[in-house]
């Protein structure tokens, strides 16, 4: 189990942003509890051979590209930082590993290690609830995304092809290379959304076929797929969890 750290971290604070838990000092601890009741959970439900949490860390080759690259978000809630330590004191107690690395994202970490993992043949299953995610699911790496209102779904192969229309996991880069994603800021081709997205690949297969071939396409969407090859592309990039330059940790 490969656990995303900041998405559930994010996740918790916000679902008890109504009525935080407040300690007897003062300090909220919903991102604490939170977290340390899906690790609590994964550990006695799930029972798992291997677990390490992945953490963002500093900026990243993605913000010296673009460096718009998740500008859009807030500043990090105070609470949430205050809880990172004590959350990192917490995994150490456990002795549990953390992993993050200067200049990679978690998405990055994980995604090196599932597919280390996931070529010796151990089931890797990756916490987060991140689609980006399904770029990476694989014969042995599975997404374990929490579901709105509690439990979880394992989405696999198949379960990744339907849930977002696609003929391969490897276009779930060149879906978020088109439409984006609001939540990265990765702007995507400006009036394609997911479903134009979804009927472009199904029709086309990949980015570079569908840029190779714009005179297929009529209209209002052909002008926008022509003005923004770059930046389509581009986005592909900022989409692409990084794993190539890999070193062994499994």
């Amino acid at each position: 189990f490969l656990l995303d750290a900041y998405a559930l971290i994010y996740r918790s604070y916000y679902a008890f942003m109504k009525s935080p838990r407040i300690n007897s000092k003062g300090l909220n601890t919903s991102c604490v509890m939170g977290f340390c009741n899906t690790l609590n959970e994964i550990l006695t439900k799930e029972k798992p051979t291997h677990i390490a949490v992945a953490f963002d860390h500093g900026k990243t080759f993605r913000h010296e590209a673009f460096p718009a690259y998740k500008a859009q978000r807030e500043e990090t809630p105070e609470d949430i930082k205050i809880s990172v330590p004590i959350i990192k004191n917490i995994l150490e107690a456990y002795h549990i590993p953390i992993l993050q690395v200067d200049g990679f994202e978690a998405d990055d970490i994980i995604g090196t290690v599932a597919i280390q993992a996931g070529e010796k043949g151990i089931e890797t299953y990756m916490l987060t609830p991140d689609k980006d995610y399904g770029q990476l699911v694989s014969e042995h790496i599975f997404m374990y995304r929490p579901k709105f209102g509690g439990d979880y779904e394992i989405l696999g192969i198949p379960e990744v092809l339907q849930k977002y229309e696609l003929t391969s996991t490897e276009q779930m880069i060149d879906l978020l290379g088109l439409m984006g994603d609001s939540s990265d800021n990765i702007p995507g081709c400006p009036g394609v959304g997911e479903k134009t997205a979804q009927k472009l690949l199904a029709e086309f297969g990949s980015i570079d076929n569908l840029l190779a071939n714009t005179d297929q396409l009529k209209g209002a969407l052909k002008k926008k797929v022509e003005e923004n090859k770059e930046q389509i592309i581009f986005s592909r990039f900022l989409a692409t969890i990084k794993t190539e330059d890999r070193k062994s940790v499994v």
